[in-house]
């Protein structure tokens, strides 16, 4: 029974073979095909496929893997409502669309496994409003790279968690600070805002109480910190102009400016009364900069960088819902004004007066500080408030489907990958055949996957000879 199996097997694939292997490359192949995925079948023809030959379907060689040869098909235990857009690809000469019913990271997952193209990925993502995933260089000094790797990625070793949450800590009791500071109690003595100048216009009689101050001595311990931080990062950093490109890098910086700018300020006199109302406002400003210091708990969070990524792929649909709402207040604003015009006990003198009830009432905030009181206005405001709610409604959708996706992935991410840098560049454990190892770099995230029989366990291989890449990228 086994041999007549057997020889039905090589009657199969036989033909399917001649036809794939003897015919040749320029004559167009009509042979139909069965494609079964998951125990939904799909025809098709040859020619069809060859039409993208490097992509996992259009490749004899790579496809073959996945052949029944008693049912003369080929079999893909993938999703099925996905493999009507691949196939559609096919079909179409180029064109992706995901189905409205297959979540984005599945359909990601689906066009990987099928070797679409990275060129294809690319603008699919960006399709969908997705961001690309840069790859992160490294240093190429070990000595740096362990500093980088100590100050940039806290999930790297145990030292680095623990600077980490150092860093955490002092950030806090710098926002704890800002907002102690203020209090009634703490602003008698003079050492905020009001009383910061000495009457005589100089700052006598200030060093003192200004030094002495256990608010100054503690923003002065966290300055240092945020200085010395910011500094050895600026030195192991792999580019020094990608390092100061970098948004979380700004804002280091200006975490730190206000209080060495304050401190220029306290050092030096100042002779005129205007001078002195002058250097109050800035230093007003300056010490309001301080409290963009919280953006630096972003480098720790995953959360709030999960809310950046999802701001960034969003920013079409928020510039929607931003002229949306300018269109909605300048017009409701103007009906609200024309309709009280004639009261005298309207809170609407004039049309941008309106602006900011139109504003709170579109965003279903409603103060109460300015409200129709006649008839028309009282509809007018009405129909503001409903076209409020769906004009806020209409985008929101969409960005949750992007913080979905991102919340996804960052978990995915956390679950199937491992950091191998702790080898600090020393050789990994081999496996297999080292002349198909194409893992050059020791810093690297190894994703173990399971897609199919052929490939159950993915192995990350060390060669000594290839030359360090200098880059942590995302498999």
């Amino acid at each position: 029974m086994s041999q007549e199996n057997h020889d039905e097997s090589v009657d199969h694939a036989a033909p399917f073979q001649d036809v794939c292997e003897v015919e040749p490359p320029d004559q167009e192949c009509c042979k139909l095909v069965t494609i079964n995925i998951s125990g939904l079948r799909f025809e098709t023809q040859l020619k069809t496929l060859a039409r993208y030959p490097n992509t996992l379907l259009g490749d004899p060689i790579k496809r073959m893997r996945f052949y029944d040869p008693l049912r003369n098909e080929f079999f893909f235990d993938r999703n099925r409502p996905s493999f009507d857009a691949i196939l559609y690809y096919y079909q179409s000469g180029g064109r992706l669309r995901r189905p409205i019913n297959v979540p984005v990271e599945i359909f990601m997952d689906e066009i990987t496994f099928y070797e679409i193209g990275d060129d294809v990925v690319d603008r699919f993502r960006e399709d969908e409003g997705l961001l690309k995933e840069d790859e992160r260089p490294v240093p190429s000094s070990e000595f740096k790279r362990q500093i980088w790797l100590l100050f940039e990625y806290p999930d790297s070793s145990g030292p680095a968690r623990m600077i980490a949450i150092v860093s955490v800590m002092i950030i806090l009791i710098s926002i704890v600070i800002f907002c102690l500071e203020t209090l009634p109690e703490f602003k008698e003595d003079g050492r905020v805002f009001s009383n910061h100048l000495a009457p005589n216009g100089t700052t006598a009689g200030k060093r003192s109480s200004i030094f002495t101050d256990p608010f100054y001595l503690l923003e002065t311990i966290c300055v240092v910190w945020f200085s010395f931080e910011l500094f050895v990062r600026f030195l192991a950093c792999p580019s020094k102009p990608a390092f100061f490109k970098d948004i979380m890098n700004i804002i280091d910086i200006v975490a730190i400016l206000p209080y060495f700018i304050t401190l220029g300020l306290d050092l030096s006199e100042v002779q005129s009364s205007s001078q002195q109302t002058t250097s109050l406002a800035i230093l007003r400003v300056i010490r309001l900069v301080r409290v963009f210091r919280i953006f630096k708990l972003s480098r720790h969070s995953k959360g709030l960088q999960i809310l950046g990524q999802t701001l960034r792929a969003s920013m079409r649909e928020l510039g929607l819902l931003i002229f949306f709402l300018i269109i909605g207040i300048i017009l409701f604003s103007s009906a609200v004004y024309f309709a009280e015009v004639d009261d005298p006990e309207s809170s609407f003198t004039s049309i941008p007066d309106a602006f900011w009830w139109a504003v709170v009432t579109m965003t279903t905030v409603g103060y109460g500080d300015m409200y129709p009181v006649t008839i028309g206005g009282k509809i007018v405001g009405s129909m503001c408030a409903i076209a409020g709610v769906l004009t806020i409604a209409l985008p929101v959708p969409v960005i949750v489907s992007n913080f979905n996706y991102f919340y996804h992935r960052e978990h995915s991410e956390e679950e199937q990958v491992e950091y191998t840098h702790v080898t600090c560049g020393r050789p990994l454990p081999v496996a297999c055949d080292q002349n198909k190892s194409d893992s050059k770099p020791s810093l690297v995230k190894s994703e173990h996957s399971d897609d199919d029989d052929w490939n159950s366990i993915s192995i990350l291989n060390f060669n000594p000879s290839e030359e360090y890449t200098g880059k942590l990228t995302d498999v």
